[in-house]
């Protein structure tokens, strides 16, 4: 299965790009999704496929500017797979988690999420 996955953003919806030769994931945009296990299903999908032969290296690349509370549980649950994927030792997985200079809110939410996985996160702002 091409793991490879391009989806293009929506006024609700994030763009999400994984990029299995590169041992990408970048998610940015806005998630407030009307069916959030029927859109992050096919990404998780996708990792679960690419975690099969992943790069010795994978980045998870988040920007989001807003996110709902049903977005959030899909976000931890893709993290807590590639965390499974970097406990593994078949790759070393990184998130870079940017957020807009001044948006303390989302800043606060990749600390958050920095203290929930077991692999190292770097809380970046971003201009």
């Amino acid at each position: 299965m091409d793991t490879d996955l391009d989806l293009p953003a929506t006024e609700r919806t994030p763009a999400v790009e994984l990029r299995s030769a590169e041992g990408l994931l970048s998610i940015h945009g806005c998630s407030i999704p009307e069916n959030a296990d029927r859109f992050y299903s096919p990404i998780q999908d996708r990792i679960e496929a690419y975690a099969l032969h992943p790069r010795s290296k994978t980045m998870l690349r988040v920007a989001l500017s807003y996110f709902n509370s049903s977005s959030s549980k899909y976000l931890l649950d893709l993290m807590k797979r590639l965390e499974d994927l970097h406990g593994s030792g078949r790759s070393q997985v990184t998130m870079e988690w940017q957020y807009t200079r001044g948006d303390l809110d989302m800043k606060e939410a990749g600390e958050d999420y920095k203290a929930l996985v077991e692999f190292p996160v770097k809380v970046k702002e971003v201009d």
